[in-house]
């Protein structure tokens, strides 16, 4: 926005400071005066050169004190305007990476060395804010890249399917349509993902008590016949797990999780199990399951928006998009938890989410009913 030119705050720090330093020599120079004229008697003009008196010493001490007054000013500005200029390069710097970042560039730091003060401090508040902003800026790049990637799929086949079914009237009408049924599906949920996530990034939602062993309870049974079909046994135990958030996204989080527990697992024979307790200021959600080994390496990555461990296909019909972690990721975010990943020794992954608890004065209402 364009503001009206004023003063400079280096201009204005160098007045301060030659003005107090004018206002300061003028009342030493009045205190000296009015202490001086007090002793010195007012004689009469025919002794002027016999004696000292009033009337000359007024005639010889004005201009000299006119005189320091004047050197005491210029002396102030110029010192003022050195001082305030060493003072305010601090800012100057920050201003510069400021403008820097506004153009587009969040790889500049201001990077300021001498001791620790308050410029200092706000330049090293400035530095992170830039490298938790290019952070951001970065993976939302890249989410926007992958996501349009992702949608552009369905799409693309869903044309290359109505071009074939076109040019080839005899082809089985009954195929195709499964086929785009199967496509557009796929092409929904993920909208419905990306929304999702949007909507917990946000943090857009009403906050109200959820009991997290609830929530495990109705993944596990919607998810049931899944683990079924893959020869997988689903055990869900705990106690309940007071929390404050979405049940909605909450509920989105632990079948996400419980999902992939699944779909990455054995091919038969498998493991998963859920387990939710309540700690002394949290509520545990703990999902583990059988499986290939994880390397380390791979876990940072999990998280991130279509990102897919290994094994994994797109001929699945459980696959998804990718969104699955980063969709557990950011809800427990949006809820302000803690989510850790630990690869089992023997294969498999142990998912560990830790939400706040619900407070003592809100879970008694509940208790009482």
């Amino acid at each position: 926005m364009h503001r009206r030119p004023g003063l400079s705050a280096r201009l204005r720090l160098t007045i301060s400071y030659a003005g107090f330093l004018l206002i300061a020599g003028t009342l030493l120079l009045a205190v000296v005066w009015v202490f001086l004229l007090r002793y010195v008697p007012d004689s009469p003009q025919g002794l002027l050169g016999v004696a000292p008196n009033r009337y000359l010493l007024v005639r010889v001490f004005a201009p000299v004190a006119a005189i320091a007054l004047a050197f005491l000013l210029a002396f102030g500005l110029l010192g003022g305007w050195i001082l305030a200029g060493r003072m305010l390069a601090p800012l100057t710097r920050i201003a510069d990476a400021a403008r820097m970042a506004a153009n587009g560039s969040l790889s500049h730091r201001v990077r300021m060395r001498g001791p620790h003060d308050e410029f200092r401090e706000l330049a090293d508040a400035f530095d992170a804010m830039l490298e938790q902003l290019e952070s951001h800026v970065g993976e939302q790049q890249r989410f926007a890249a992958n996501a349009s990637h992702e949608l552009r799929t369905p799409l693309a086949i869903s044309k290359t399917l109505l071009d074939v079914a076109r040019d080839d009237p005899t082809r089985d009408r009954g195929e195709l349509i499964e086929r785009l049924h199967t496509v557009n599906t796929r092409a929904i949920d993920l909208t419905e993902a990306l929304l999702l996530l949007s909507r917990a990034d946000r943090k857009s939602f009403t906050r109200e008590p959820v009991d997290l062993s609830l929530i495990a309870e109705e993944a596990a049974e919607t998810l049931l016949p899944l683990a079924e079909r893959r020869r997988i046994t689903l055990d869900v135990t705990g106690e309940q797990a007071q929390t404050l958030g979405s049940a909605a996204l909450i509920l989105r989080m632990v079948t996400n999780l419980v999902q992939n527990a699944i779909v990455h697992n054995l091919p038969y024979g498998g493991t998963v199990a859920v387990h939710t307790e309540a700690q002394r200021d949290a509520s545990v959600l703990r999902v583990e399951n059988t499986g290939h080994r994880v390397p380390a390496e791979l876990l940072p990555t999990l998280t991130e928006p279509f990102r897919r461990g290994t094994e994994r296909t797109h001929t699945d019909e459980h696959v998804g998009a990718g969104l699955g972690l980063a969709i557990v990721h950011s809800v427990v975010r949006a809820h302000d938890g803690t989510i850790d990943l630990t690869p089992r020794p023997t294969g498999g992954l142990l998912v560990t989410i830790r939400l706040p608890g619900r407070p003592q004065e809100a879970s008694s209402p509940s208790g009482a009913q």
